[in-house]
């Protein structure tokens, strides 16, 4: 159930057809976070290549992902289910189990971003930022050891935010580098577990966890190679639950990637 690629990402994600819909994935242990648990964009990404060999069009346009359970390492199964294909997108759904329990269900739809033409009018703007070489890497010096995914994806920042050092600033907006620590280039199903690898913003306000309900991913275009610039911010966190948006442009500048997460503090 592996491939023969070197990237983490190609090789955790990919799965065995075990009949028409339904595949067999050993989730991986090297993509833990914090709270001990798989990281949902991780899970997400599973699910989309299982589901992509199903649907003709090429490249993910929008996912959303609800979490019903934590996810775990160890054997699963993705079920898929085909709703409809047509012209220009194609749409179907994944659920992943463990010992036939729902973990995610996802519903996503696909396209050809190569060939997508049409009126265009952008007002956001990437973060400005200083080149990769010139930040800081806010995990210098931490130990992650429960944390595998912190090994997977590396990160700049212009400034190490306050809850890094352990004294958080109250920050709710960070801006910062991103890429595969392995040197994989990013592609749109990479950038559905990329939007949610980052420690989440709301950190800064003193808070000790959170984890993922619902997830929806936009992808825009497809990414070049390079470092992304990312932007991710929290503005609302009511009665524990609070959302995240999290940016994210190609090394050309160029828009690729919007989400939305709900989440619960733990």
């Amino acid at each position: 159930m592996t491939t023969t690629t070197r990237y983490a990402f190609d090789t955790d994600t990919a799965s065995t057809a075990l009949g028409e819909h339904e595949y067999a994935i050993d989730l991986s242990p090297r993509w833990i976070t914090g709270a001990g648990t798989a990281n949902g964009g991780y899970l997400l990404a599973c699910c989309l290549r299982a589901l992509s060999r199903q649907i003709p069009q090429p490249d993910l346009l929008s996912a959303s992902a609800h979490y019903l359970r934590p996810g775990g390492t160890g054997p699963a199964r993705i079920r898929t289910e085909t709703a409809r294909v047509g012209r220009r997108t194609g749409t179907g759904a994944a659920t992943l189990l463990r010992e036939d329990k729902e973990i995610v269900r996802v519903l996503a739809t696909f396209t050809d971003l190569a060939s997508a033409q049409g009126r265009t009018h952008e007002s956001g703007e990437p973060p400005r930022l200083p080149p990769p070489d010139r930040c800081v890497d806010p995990l210098a010096g931490i130990s992650a050891a429960s944390a595998t995914i912190a090994a997977r994806v590396e990160f700049r920042m212009a400034e190490v935010p306050g809850f890094f050092r352990g004294a958080p600033g109250g920050t709710t907006a960070l801006d910062f580098w991103l890429r595969f620590a392995d040197g994989r280039e990013p592609d749109p199903i990479a950038l559905a577990l990329l939007v949610d690898s980052a420690a989440p913003a709301v950190f800064d306000l003193g808070v000790a966890g959170s984890s993922t309900v619902e997830l929806t991913v936009h992808i825009r275009r497809r990414p070049a190679p390079g470092w992304l610039a990312c932007r991710v911010r929290t503005a609302h966190l009511v009665n524990g639950f609070h959302e995240e948006d999290f940016d994210i442009w190609d090394s050309t500048g160029a828009l690729v990637a919007q989400s939305r997460q709900l989440a619960i503090l733990l």
